[in-house]
């Protein structure tokens, strides 16, 4: 299947084998952690999977906003963000435009017809996106690198900033090499046209497009720093004391945009959830935060607001600023002071015990399930 993407080989193999984080034929987190499930647990987790009581779909498609007009005009402060959707967000920083995790697909699968399947349509299609001086890609997983999207953004002359190996699915989707760059933990890339450094980071996670292709690529947060402003994204990552490595070497940042979506406690060491991403954020130094990997697709065992309850309610005692924008609504964050939970108006789900419907992240949900906790690595994103 071509969305499965390309074979890490040649020079890029190369350059994957040199890495201090690559051993024995995979590259591996800096703890050691892998993501297994601890033991014990296989079995509950499963059961709450298929049999869970939780909303885990908002009732109505989330509020959006139009960005059009926004966009139109550059921002005040030099630094705007737009949340699109999951972990997909346009960045004006400094004068350039940047965007992460670009995903558009209907579904965050290798399939067209089962997978996790988005709440809503992204507020706007690629193709109004505007100019684009780089898309930055963490990792490999379906949730974060999109096939039909990177078709689509191939036909642009646009830099491609990525993990190690994550090259290999671009080009085999038509990205010219010329126009992708493979980074390691503390690599960067200046872009041409604009001062503009972009910095991959340590994240604490693990990559794969396949059941047996996990962690032939790397994994990575990113930093941005322009000459007034500097922001960072965590892709997908669990908690590690290595943020206040990134803090010492990157930081500080004007903004920080940590995943909250998609936790479980038996993922704790490689999703981070609204309690970790607030020690996160203040092992980073503090700086305004917007929550990421969160209100579009079901991947996680818990009501679809969850994640956005928790934060705010936890908020307030870690003195973190949240910046919580519509989908499409284009902020700035140094012109954020207040909380609107906006998501509210579609009806709570935090909590529910109306039924969710059966997932469709594993395609038979009549498997035996000890049968299907010993085949699949557990979890899928």
């Amino acid at each position: 299947m071509q969305s499965f993407g390309g074979k890490v080989s040649g020079l890029r193999l190369e350059r994957v084998e040199a890495s201090p984080r690559y051993a024995e034929g995979r590259f591996r987190n800096s703890s050691g952690i892998v993501p297994k499930p601890k033991k014990g647990t296989v079995l509950p987790t499963l059961h709450e999977f298929f049999c869970g009581q939780q909303a885990r779909k908002p009732p109505a498609p989330l509020p959006s906003v139009n960005p059009l007009d926004r966009w139109a005009k550059k921002p005040e402060t030099g630094l705007r963000a737009t949340w699109l959707g999951h972990s997909t967000v346009l960045l004006e920083i400094d004068g350039a435009r940047v965007l992460t995790d670009p995903v558009w697909g209907e579904r965050a699968s290798p399939m067209t017809f089962a997978g996790p399947k988005r709440f809503q349509p992204v507020p706007v299609p690629i193709a109004s996106l505007g100019h684009l001086d780089a898309v930055v890609i963490s990792h490999d997983h379906y949730d974060h690198l999109d096939y039909p999207s990177i078709l689509e953004l191939a036909r642009r002359d646009v830099p491609f900033i990525t993990a190690l190996g994550v090259g290999a699915h671009l080009e085999a989707w038509g990205v010219p090499a010329s126009r992708i760059f493979e980074l390691d933990w503390w690599e960067h890339v200046d872009l041409p046209q604009f001062p503009l450094r972009i910095t991959a980071a340590p994240s604490q996670h693990f990559s794969g497009r396949n059941l047996g292709g996990r962690n032939f690529t790397l994994w990575s947060s990113l930093a941005l720093r322009g000459p007034k402003h500097a922001v960072f994204f965590s892709g997908d990552t669990g908690l590690t004391p290595e943020y206040a490595d990134i803090k010492a070497k990157l930081g500080p940042f004007d903004l920080i945009m940590l995943e909250i979506g998609a936790f479980h406690p038996s993922w704790g060491d490689i999703h981070l959830g609204p309690e970790n991403a607030l020690a996160a954020h203040a092992l980073l130094g503090g700086g305004r935060l917007l929550p990421v990997h969160w209100g579009t697709f079901n991947l996680g065992m818990h009501a679809w607001d969850d994640p956005i309850e928790t934060l705010v309610s936890l908020a307030p005692k870690s003195g973190a600023h949240l910046v919580l924008p519509r989908l499409g609504e284009a902020v700035e964050p140094a012109h954020v002071e207040h909380i609107d939970p906006w998501w509210r108006s579609v009806g709570a789900g935090a909590g529910s015990s109306a039924p969710t419907e059966p997932t469709d992240t594993i395609d038979d949900a009549h498997e035996d399930v000890a049968k299907l906790g010993d085949a699949v690595e557990w979890p899928m994103d």
